[in-house]
This record gives C-alpha cells, structure tokens and sequence, in this order.
C-alpha cells in the first residue's frame, strides 16, 4: 500500500491519483498547489494532442472542492472547462474532485474492476501559470486487488515492486504526455540500439506469444531508429519507451506519446503460442504490427518534428494545421514499408498492402472535392466527426498524405540522386527535431534533389486532381492493373449487415445513388426478370445478390425507408474495378523497398 504520504514532493503542482470505486468506475484526483497565485485559475484540456477533435473531458468531472489549510474556498466556474479559485497567494491550496473514467479508447479514461487507464487530459487540472514548473503523479493502490501493477512511462521517484508511488514530469505537457495504465497486465522488456522498451499487454488470453510479440516489435524498433539515425542510435531522441496495449473483443486504434503509446487491438490479432513464424504473418497480426510501426515512427514524426502550430499546445481549443498529410500521411507511408524492411512481411505482401491504400483513396469521391491539405485543417469538424456524407465530401489525410508521400518517394529516386529517406532525415536536422513548415520540406526537396517540387505539391497536396501513380510505380517495375471491384464498390455503397442489410452510405455518382437508395435504407430483398418470368428473393446478405442476378445487370430492390416500402430500378455497373499490383522488374522492386537510389 502507497501512503499519502510516501514522500516530500519536490514539486510545486503534485496529483494523487486514486480509484475512488471500481463498479462506478470513479477516480479521485487531490491536487496540491504549493504557490498559488491569488484567485489561481485552473482548467481541464478540451483535447488530447494526436486526436483532432474537442473532447470536453470536463464534462466528466466532478464535485469540485477547494480548501487552503482547514477552510474552504470559494469558486467561480469562468467557462465549460476553467474554474477561478478564490484563493490567497502564498499559502498552499488542495482541490479535489472525481474524475467518471468509462471510455474504452486510448484518448481519454477507463476504470472497472479488471482495468484502469488513464490520460493526463482527462484526469489533470492545469495550474495556469504554473505549466512549466516540474509536476509530480502519485498513484495509489489503497483497496486495489493485489494483482493489480502501474505502469506510465514517467520518470520513477520512489515507487513499490508493482509500481504504485512518485513520479515526476518536467512539466504540465510531459504529464498529459504520458498515460498510465492500472491491473493485472503482462508485461516484457526488449533492448533496441541501446534503448530499453518496456511492453505491457492487458486482456491478453492465455495462448498470447509474448515472446513473440517483443521479437517483432524490437525488429520494428531497430529498423526506424535505423531510418532515422543510420549508424548514429544514440542520437535517438527517446531515453527509454514504453508499448501499453489493450487487447478487446473488437477495436483498434492507437495514439502516440514521446517516450509510450497506448494501442488497442482485436485479442484475436495477437499472435498465438504454436503459431508457425514461417511465411506471412497473419492479416489481422500485420494489422497490429502496422500500428506499433506506425505509432513508433511518431515518436520522431509529430511528438518532435511537428507543425509550427503545435510549437505550443493550446489545451482550451483546436490547434489548426494544414500538414497533418504529412505527420500522418507519411507516417502511414513508412509504417508498412518499414515492416517490409524489417523482414516481418514480404514484398507481395507489402504490394498488397499498398493496393488497399490505393483503392481507399480512388473509391473516395470526395478526393475530388477536398485537397489533403484542407482535410488536415478541417480535422476537427470533418475526420473525426463522419457521418454518411463523409465520404463524398473528404479525403482522408492518412490515405491520400500516404499517396503523396508513395509519389514523392519515387519520383526523387526516378531523379537517381535522393530519396524521401534521406529527405526526412535532413529534416530532422534542419529543423532539430522540432517544429517545421511546408516551406522546411520544400526546401530540403530542392537542396537534396537539386530542384524545386513546389508545383508538384501545390497539385497533390492543394489541389484535387488525381496522383500520377501508375506511372511512378511503372518506373520502379511495377504495373498497376485493374479487376473487379467486389460488389459494395460497384454498387457504391457501404454497409452493416449485422441483422439483415442496412446502408451506412452511399457514394456520390454510383449506381445506388441513380437508382434512389440512401444512407439508412434497409435492403429487404431483389426482383429479377420481368412479366410471368419474374422471380422475388429475400437477401440476407450482399453477397446474394450476385445468386440471384446471374448473369443479368438489372434488378428491382425493395428497400424500407422510414417503415415504407420502395421499389427501387437498379442497374449493376459492369466496369467497375479496383487495383491490383503486379511485378514487372523485381530488381527494381527491391532496390526501392530496400532504401536503395537506382544506379
């Protein structure tokens, strides 16, 4: 047990931190100012930094109180997330307040009687004016299971064996920076380049492949200190890592941390003990490797070099930038790439992978309504707030950025002098390892390749036409064909059929949208033929209606809108295709994926 007092805090802003009540899923924070100012403001971020969108985690605080010494203070609550205390200067002043934690993501807070996780934004007042002086985390294991450990990647003051104690940030922003995750986790350790990474997996079954787990992931590791650094590891910014990853029923998602990140995955997609390490890893452990690479490559790629905008969170409301294509396009760019060159998947397998972004990109009508630069600005209200327009009206800043970063990639080295390596290497140097502008990459384009490409990103990057990327693959020995789509793209629809088919969306100028069908409708079933010969037939699932239509492209839906039934004429594209990547020249092929400049 870890005692409220356990220690002298050295710090002038220190959090105990407490699980109030498992089955309430209740957290009781007590915040001690040391030096307040006189009427000392307070207030609770409206967002986590890498997740573009006003959270109000305010709204899940509670019984806020305020007292200096034994007598309480007054408040006055300025806005939805501020309060300004009554206080006097000089004399140290103690809020406390509970904190409901019962958000399953990695973006906020959870608390149950198997798990705890927290994030800093969620659970952490701000001290106004008092941001950059050193901020000490107590966390408290009072009544918790003795199963239970703690983990967060903050510096260690003195803690117990399952990790319950002090911790220290060096600020207000490495405090909200670092996560902390609560129960009974497993957990493992790896060196890479000197760096020791901790891992820790909570909902793990009992057939999880730790081993395996740590391997693959210090080969991810190694490989984009690699990128980043060359023959130079220790110039790798991190002083140790920590990988914190939630294993459910259904989910995935990960968000990136300067020294951790938090990950959730399917508990399927671990990989499992007596699995055979020959051939391709599974599609759903890619996944998740995809993520730890992707995740990783942040710790260099937006948590140091980073837009101008984000040289200075502000917690109170959105931070606007035009380049999340680039700090996340490229980022998803070289995540799968990365784990091509770290041998854990192959080059059909990347090829693959590669020709799923592509289709993404092409099946999205709004790429040629919205650029990627104006998709990042509009993150806030657009990406992370979709509905069934969204794909008619966005492209996503992940998909096409990584596009971008694909066509940048092949065309410096077609030129045979650079590569987007080494431009992003430059970059870290130029820009050492902090904040950077459009006109930083521009101008390392133009010193290591000897010309300007600022027309090339004005059109891909501001501009909607469409990428030049059947050409540039053709240069590398790749040829791009086309098949058919599967049936949802040639129709242009997505949809749920969880309890029979239900239309999540239907995409701008497709076959569905000419025949009437809307974001909503239930698909109830299809008539085929016509007069005497006519035949009536009940779909449960999409994939019945290439049974009943045979070789015919015409059909009626019936479809219930509103509890009304309509009878929908809908005539099935025959053209419709989607991608798929061939290899021409494999020589060419690997000095690309291998980070090689063509002779």
């Amino acid at each position: 047990m870890v005692s409220l007092t356990a220690s002298a805090t050295p710090a002038q802003v220190g959090y105990v931190v407490r699980a109030l009540d498992l089955h309430a899923h209740v957290f009781e924070v007590t915040l001690t100012i040391a030096q307040p100012a006189t009427d000392q403001l307070v207030s609770l971020p409206v967002w986590i930094p890498g997740s573009y969108l006003l959270r109000e985690f305010a709204k899940h605080l509670q019984g806020l109180h305020a007292r200096q010494g034994n007598k309480p203070v007054a408040m006055t609550q300025r806005d939805k997330c501020s309060w300004q205390i009554h206080t006097k200067a000089g004399k140290a002043l103690v809020l406390s307040y509970q904190v409901y934690a019962f958000d399953s993501s990695v973006r906020t807070a959870w608390l149950d009687s198997r798990r705890g996780f927290f994030n800093g934004t969620s659970l952490c007042l701000r001290v106004h004016g008092q941001e950059d002086t050193p901020h000490q985390l107590t966390l408290i294991d009072d009544d918790l299971p003795k199963d239970w450990q703690a983990a967060t990647a903050l510096r260690e003051q003195r803690i117990s064996k399952r990790g319950f104690g002090d911790y220290l940030a060096a600020n207000y922003d490495e405090l909200v920076d670092s996560p902390v995750e609560l129960g009974p986790f497993w957990r493992g350790e790896f060196v890479a380049a000197g760096i020791k990474h901790h891992f820790i997996v909570s909902g793990a079954p009992d057939s999880f492949d730790g081993a395996r787990l740590l391997t693959d992931t210090q080969a991810i590791c190694e490989a984009e200190i690699s990128f980043w650094h060359g023959k130079q590891p220790q110039q790798a910014p991190q002083r140790h890592y920590l990988f914190m990853l939630n294993a459910v029923h259904d989910g995935y998602g990960g968000l990136e941390h300067r020294h951790s990140t938090a990950l959730i995955c399917k508990r399927a997609d671990l990989p499992r003990l007596g699995q055979t390490r020959s051939g391709a890893p599974s599609d759903g452990y890619t996944t998740l490797l995809g993520l730890i690479s992707h995740e990783y490559f942040h710790t260099w790629n937006v948590k140091r070099l980073r837009p101008l905008e984000f040289d200075r969170y502000d917690y109170a409301r959105e931070n606007y930038t035009e380049l999340l294509w680039f700090f996340e396009g490229f980022t998803s760019y070289f995540d799968d790439l990365l784990l091509r060159r770290a041998k854990l998947i192959d080059t059909a397998h990347y090829l693959k992978l590669l020709a799923k972004t592509i289709n993404q990109v092409l099946q999205t009508p709004g790429r040629q309504l919205q650029s990627v630069a104006q998709s990042s600005f509009d993150a806030w209200v657009k990406y992370y707030r979709q509905d069934e327009n969204t794909a008619n009206a966005t492209v996503s800043y992940y998909t096409k950025g990584a596009l971008v970063a694909l066509c940048l990639d092949l065309s410096l080295r077609h030129a045979g002098k650079t590569s987007l390596d080494a431009v992003m290497r430059e970059l870290w140097q130029r820009c050492q390892g902090g904040p950077m502008t459009q006109d930083d990459l521009l101008a390392v384009l133009a010193d290591l390749s000897g010309k300007s490409y600022g027309a090339e990103l004005q059109q891909w990057v501001h501009g909607t036409a469409d990428l030049p990327i059947k050409k540039l693959l053709k240069q590398h020995g790749i040829r791009l064909d086309e098949e058919r789509a599967p049936l949802p793209d040639q129709l242009g629809i997505k949809v749920n059929e969880q309890q029979g088919i239900r239309l999540k969306s239907v995409l701008r100028g497709s076959a569905a949208e000419q025949a009437g069908f809307a974001a909503g409708d239930e698909w109830l079933g299809v008539a085929t033929g016509q007069g005497q010969s006519t035949q009536r037939w009940r779909l449960n699932k999409l994939d019945d209606l290439a049974t009943y239509l045979g070789n015919d492209t015409h059909c009626r839906a019936l479809v219930a809108r509103d509890q009304r039934l309509l009878t929908l004429s809908l005539d099935v594209p025959d053209t419709a295709c989607s991608v798929k990547l061939g290899v021409i020249d494999l020589k060419q092929v690997d000095t690309w994926l291998d980070g090689k400049i063509p002779a």
